[in-house]
């Protein structure tokens, strides 16, 4: 049930609350939108009609272009829960998400974040 319940939040809901966890960190919208279009395969544009068309957070995934090919190399822990153990894939990918979130909330840099340089092999 509580699976549902997220799968069904609307991205637009949870999108603003992305920004504002960065913003209190002294990051950017651009860098959250960087973020999640890295991960996603969306564009600029794309991500904006996503929000503006409010979409659930399973159709915002289920339409994603391509899950970035790097997103496996997301590791550890979000909400007490290891990212790389979740089974359901709509979840995991939420995960992922909240993950980069947390990394970018926590002063992590922006190449590290986005799986770039050496530990992206």
């Amino acid at each position: 049930m509580i699976k549902e319940r997220v799968f069904a939040m609307e991205f637009a809901r949870v999108y603003p609350l992305y920004v504002q966890k960065a913003e209190r960190k002294h990051r950017t919208k651009d860098e959250v939108d960087q973020i999640i279009c890295w991960l996603t395969g969306y564009d600029d544009a794309e991500l904006q009609r996503q929000i503006e068309q409010r979409n659930d957070l399973e159709t915002f995934f289920a339409q994603a272009p391509a899950l970035h090919p790097n997103s496996s190399l997301i590791t550890g822990v979000v909400c007490g829960i290891r990212v790389e153990e979740v089974e359901d894939p709509l979840m995991q990918k939420i995960r992922y998400l909240d993950k980069l979130i947390d990394e970018l909330a926590k002063g992590k840099a922006m190449d590290k974040i986005l799986r770039k340089g050496d530990d992206a092999r």
